[in-house]
């Protein structure tokens, strides 16, 4: 690996999160939070292994796997399995095109507090 490669790699660790709060997911008390790093080639190029396109034509499936992908608790740990796809798939269409675009369209949580 070169040095350039080396430094992108160790900074990968010190990139922020975003978040997103979905209230229709959430208790009566609280909205689920969702926190997210942006998406990398590599989130495109797994999605894209399975949704030919994706990128230019992009499909409700796909955009559920990309949910399925980014999505993490607080903590960091994975919030959703790929289990849960059934479970999303039958969400809302514009609630689900709402979070795929808070994703796709990342912004981090200081930028968003500055708002």
């Amino acid at each position: 690996m070169s040095k350039f490669a080396e430094q992108i790699a160790a900074n990968r660790s010190a990139r922020k999160r975003s978040h997103i709060e979905v209230s229709e997911w959430g208790s009566e008390d609280s909205p689920l939070v969702i926190y997210y790093t942006k998406v990398t080639g590599s989130d495109i190029d797994k999605v894209s292994r399975k949704y030919k396109d994706f990128i230019s034509n992009p499909t409700i499936a796909g955009m559920v796997e990309m949910i399925i992908i980014k999505s993490e608790t607080s903590d960091g740990e994975k919030m959703f399995k790929i289990d849960d796809k059934p479970t999303l798939m039958r969400e809302p269409i514009t609630l689900l095109t709402n979070v795929f675009g808070s994703i796709f369209d990342a912004v981090t949580v200081e930028e968003q507090e500055k708002n």
